[in-house]
């Protein structure tokens, strides 16, 4: 479709998701009109109306001071509150709608710093001008919905193009933020960032480091859960912008082997991402989509690569370990972008795993194989299964079939073994009381110890009833306490 064509499509998606607005949204306009102020819907939610996408989010500018807008809006409503105050902005509810106020900006910046000296500004397009790219520098007038598109945002949705409204250098200097951010709207909305942006980045990668790693970590995150997550990491890596926030993606073009050795571990990360993301279920299976902690994994699960490529005589390459050593990497670089502890902890344990399963093809597990694998993945089997499925990445269409007929075959293993065991909540036959009781010590490392030796006896010979457990337990205390 022409892009022209295509723009005037947005416009009737615009209008007709204008006329849904709750009456309230009409009558604030109409409030700050009367009070000779201008109020316009302002950014995210002009540009997901024009895509027709989902906003929980109504972000509103205005040429009010704080005060003003704050004293306007307890006349809407009793339920404000002014906790960004200080950036102009001014929050309120009324009959379940949320909205945000913020005074026309025209921020300055400090080179060493992200955070802006905030200045308010007099008009509208101003405001728009400042803005991180043009597809967000879109507004609509209130209380008589006109569009206010002075950047050609609405020509640039069209082209699905991300553009900066001023000059990108001047734009990522000033925010080193929106060098993030460009991935990330690009994985989100689909979109290609414009070669004069994309250079930009580049440039100003090294920008990055005045950015708080929470602030770097939040934009990840929206990135790998987005729909394309694929062109975020492609655009980080081509500008050189993983070098600052994922290395060790950014390392794993070093394995591309001229004489064609091995597969491009690059590639095959982001293959894997996608593959991952394909398995995963809707919200009523045991991966609902969008899954952080299996895509992240995926990106991650090779990492330890480049750190463990050895050649070998005849051409032969391996890369020993690189599982172990990968979660650890992951452990490291997670930290550093100041993860909560589970999500490291998830993440870091499911790149440790992936290797797990390899070899089961060729040498028949038994049952007790079978029972650890369940048993180290824990919580994260579900996400265990998803990830090694789709670390399959070989063109051999026969290879490929046998591996996916192993795990088949794994699986159904697994369910034959919960069903028959209920392992679910593999424990070991006898408590730590039971324990206490019949070896008559008290608590402490004796009783952990105890513990683990039955906890090993129930994953490698399945339940054993409490007589004969106990009668296992006094023979190894006979030799080992």
């Amino acid at each position: 479709m022409p892009s022209s064509q295509q723009a005037a499509t947005y416009l009737g998606h615009l209008a007709q998701e204008l006329s849904a607005l709750p009456s309230t949204i009409a009558a604030l306009g109409e409030l700050f009109q009367e009070a000779g102020h201008e109020l316009a819907l302002v950014g995210g939610p002009v540009r997901d109306a024009c895509l027709r996408l989902t906003t929980h989010d109504l972000d509103f500018t205005t040429s009010a001071r704080p005060e003003e807008t704050a004293r306007l809006l307890r006349q809407w409503t009793p339920t404000t509150w002014d906790i960004g105050k200080d950036f102009g902005t001014i929050g309120a509810q009324r009959d379940g709608v949320t909205v945000e106020i913020t005074t026309y900006r025209s921020d300055s910046y400090d080179p060493t710093s992200r955070k802006p000296e905030v200045n308010f500004g007099d008009s509208l397009e101003g405001d728009l001008t400042r803005r991180d790219f043009t597809v967000n520098a879109m507004a609509v007038r209130l209380p008589e919905m006109t569009l206010v598109d002075p950047c050609g945002g609405l020509t640039d949705l069209a082209d699905g193009i991300l553009r900066t409204p001023i000059d990108p250098k001047i734009s990522f200097g000033d925010d080193p933020l929106r060098i993030m951010r460009a991935a990330r709207f690009s994985s989100q909305l689909g979109f290609d960032i414009d070669w004069e942006t994309m250079e930009a980045m580049g440039e100003l990668a090294d920008r990055l480091q005045i950015v708080s790693a929470e602030r770097i970590r939040a934009e990840l995150e929206r990135l790998i859960i987005s729909d394309h997550p694929r062109r975020g990491i492609e655009a980080m890596e081509y500008t050189g912008v993983a070098e600052y926030v994922l290395p060790e993606i950014a390392a794993l073009k070093t394995t591309v082997d001229e004489h064609g050795r091995h597969k491009d571990v690059y590639e095959h990360s982001l293959t894997v991402l996608d593959q991952a993301i394909a398995l995963e279920t809707d919200d009523s299976g045991p991966v609902p989509a969008p899954d952080f902690v299996l895509r992240f994994a995926a990106l991650m699960h090779d990492i330890g690569k480049p750190a463990t490529r050895q050649f070998h005589a005849g051409g032969k390459v391996t890369f020993h370990q690189h599982d172990i050593v990968g979660a650890k990497m992951t452990r490291k670089r997670m930290r550093q972008l100041r993860f909560d502890k589970q999500t490291i902890k998830d993440v870091s344990r499911l790149v440790e795993l992936h290797q797990r399963f390899h070899g089961y093809g060729e040498a028949a597990w038994t049952d007790s194989a079978v029972r650890r694998y369940v048993n180290d993945a824990g919580p994260l089997l579900e996400r265990l299964h998803r990830l090694t499925r789709a670390d399959c990445t070989t063109r051999n269409r026969r290879k490929a079939m046998r591996l996916q007929a192993a795990y088949d075959d794994l699986e159904a293993r697994i369910a034959e073994l919960k069903e028959r065991e209920e392992m679910e909540a593999v424990r070991p036959d006898l408590d730590g009381d039971q324990i206490m009781r019949i070896l008559n010590i008290p608590p402490g490392r004796e009783v952990g110890r105890a513990r683990a030796f039955l906890l090993d006896l129930r994953l490698t010979e399945g339940p054993l009833g409490e007589e004969e457990a106990e009668k296992r337990l006094r023979a190894w205390a006979d030799e080992n306490l």
